[in-house]
């Protein structure tokens, strides 16, 4: 089980960066980049949702690769994330 909880914190972690790109982003630019910041964070929250049923599945047979596949996923959106601020950035 620790490392569910180790992928909680990676979730957690790589996910609040994210808003807090987002919120540096909305200090720094105008309200329609400030707008586009928010949808981020949104997708961000609804990503972590997800992901957390995602991992809290009861019907899994196999833990590793299921814990695999919920990690590749993190990564896959917030790789996302992180390109469409770095847009916004720029």
């Amino acid at each position: 089980m620790a490392s569910i909880r180790k992928l909680k914190k990676e979730m957690n972690n790589v996910l609040s960066e994210i808003i807090e790109d987002c919120y540096v982003c909305q200090l720094n630019a105008d309200d329609k980049v400030a707008a586009k910041a928010e949808k981020i964070i949104d997708e961000a929250i609804v990503t972590f949702d997800e992901l957390i049923v995602k991992l809290h599945q009861k019907d899994v047979t196999d833990l590793k690769p299921h814990l695999k596949e919920v990690r590749a996923d993190l990564q896959e959106k917030s790789a996302k994330m992180s390109a469409k601020i770095s847009k916004l950035t720029s």
